[in-house]
């Protein structure tokens, strides 16, 4: 595969290198993960989620992470395994502060949230 066309590959997916924080369909469900890419190559990108699980996933799988303050999304709530919906109040690198829809807050990691 010529330069080129990796590159307009890697552009139309958001990802431009190593290293770009995206977002992956994490094994094709319905929700986006936000992680790092690690490597790109044939069509592919491999991305470390940011709760640590690796995955290599289409182009069509990953796009631009663009989680921002106000952005609905759903946490893992203290880390128990329930999914919560709510909006995001802060951002700062990996540490995400979510205003839960029941009234509840949570200062979290971003590996523990997901958007649809």
């Amino acid at each position: 595969m010529t330069a080129g066309i990796l590159a307009a590959l890697v552009t139309s997916a958001g990802a431009q290198t190593v290293g770009d924080w995206v977002l992956g369909k994490y094994q094709g469900g319905a929700y986006w993960f936000p992680g790092i890419v690690e490597s790109i190559g044939n069509g592919t990108v491999t991305i470390r989620y940011d709760d640590g699980d690796r995955e290599t996933l289409g182009m069509r799988a990953i796009r631009p992470y663009d989680w921002m303050i106000g952005m609905k999304v759903e946490c893992n709530f203290q880390g128990a395994g329930e999914w919560y919906p709510g909006r995001i109040a802060s951002l700062a690198g990996e540490k995400i502060g979510i205003a839960y829809d029941d009234g509840d807050k949570e200062t979290t990691k971003t590996g523990r949230c997901r958007s649809s």
